[in-house]
């Protein structure tokens, strides 16, 4: 039977979400050679409005401890992304449903003022976004992450900011503000240098080159970028590490960081199928080099190994990670967030 495609995202098909008790399924009895038809999926936005701004996470894996997200469902369409299996909670699926059902949180800038002006309140960076990518194609239609952003600059309140598309740049006006405050670390999420690769891995995001020259720009213009190589897939993408650091770096890239992969949850089913279908030729290999990672298994919740992994596999990607920002980043870091600006009503302190 012929695979069904859509141009444009990662995920054909939309695999049963174990949370649900009915489904709903089609059956060709006749007919069985033929690729089955589908309508060409498009996007549809749910309009929700948030009772909390902050997701706080206690992982240990991370360096933030508060993440905004201002859109749960993603239309990049990474096959790989770890936020799928969230998207069955909200009642869809992991798979294409993820890609084409996307929650709009509408009240999320004024839901985060009240919750950071509440008395009490303290000072911490947070992350835009921990969960789905805050630029992705949704922002260009509702603007959200531009209304967050305008809070963190009216409240002097730190922001880091990671993504994979460039329609960041509309809002450098806003970043370039917040630089000069010390109050933006700008990341931008890059984890292969092939365009081919990127159309069947990560189909809506901007490519390589174009985010470097959006690094550069946003560099130039004094805002304190990084690069995070993330997640790293053995056999896929592993052979760009250390060239994605180099040119990162000539670009003004101040840091790097890097995850490798894991495939928790229903993301297992749709990350396999997506390898056997576009790279059957290595499926296998790829397969038993992510359970090296992970202590055999292709799912991971062991504080540390899940991000980095464990075994000769991790051990070899960390050597060409760290040698690589040694001889391309040596001396650089990102500048320290400056939390005594914070003002809860809005005005500059004078003292």
């Amino acid at each position: 039977m012929s695979k069904v495609i859509f141009k444009g995202r990662g995920a054909n098909f939309e695999p049963n979400n174990p949370y649900l008790r009915k489904k709903l399924v089609s059956e060709h009895v006749e007919g069985i050679d033929e690729a089955p038809y589908m309508d060409r999926p498009s996007t549809k936005y749910y309009e929700e409005y948030t009772k909390g701004a902050l997701s706080k996470n206690d992982s240990p894996d991370l360096p933030l401890n508060y993440s905004v997200n201002p859109y749960q469902g993603c239309e990049h369409g990474c096959i790989y992304c770890y936020a799928r299996n969230s998207h069955e909670y909200w009642g869809f699926d992991a798979g294409l449903g993820f890609e084409t059902n996307i929650m709009v949180k509408h009240n999320i800038a004024e839901i985060l003022k009240k919750q950071m002006s509440k008395k009490g309140y303290k000072v911490s960076p947070i992350m835009l976004s921990g969960n789905t990518d805050c630029y992705q194609p949704a922002e260009k239609k509702y603007g959200l992450t531009r209304k967050i952003l305008e809070l963190c600059l009216e409240l002097r309140h730190p922001v880091s900011v990671i993504t994979k598309n460039t329609l960041i740049e509309r809002d450098k006006d806003l970043i370039k503000e917040l630089a000069n405050l010390n109050l933006i670390h700008v990341y931008f999420s890059i984890n292969h240098l092939d365009n081919k690769l990127k159309s069947l891995l990560e189909p809506r995001t901007a490519t390589a080159e174009k985010k470097i020259n959006t690094l550069k720009e946003f560099t130039e213009a004094g805002i304190p970028c990084g690069v995070m190589v993330a997640p790293i897939i053995p056999a896929l993408n592993t052979a760009d590490i250390s060239e994605i650091i180099k040119k990162t770096a000539q670009a003004g890239a101040l840091n790097a960081g890097y995850t490798v992969v894991r495939l928790n949850g229903t993301v297992k089913k749709v990350f396999t199928k997506w390898l056997e279908e576009n790279f059957p030729d290595r499926s296998l290999k790829v397969m038993h080099q992510i359970e090296e990672l992970h202590g055999g298994k292709l799912n991971d919740t062991e504080w540390g190994r899940r991000i980095k992994g464990a075994g000769p596999m991790a051990a070899m990607i960390e050597k060409i990670f760290i040698t690589s920002k040694e001889r391309f980043m040596k001396g650089r870091s990102m500048p320290s967030f400056d939390l005594d600006k914070f003002s809860p009503n809005g005005q500059m302190r004078l003292f």
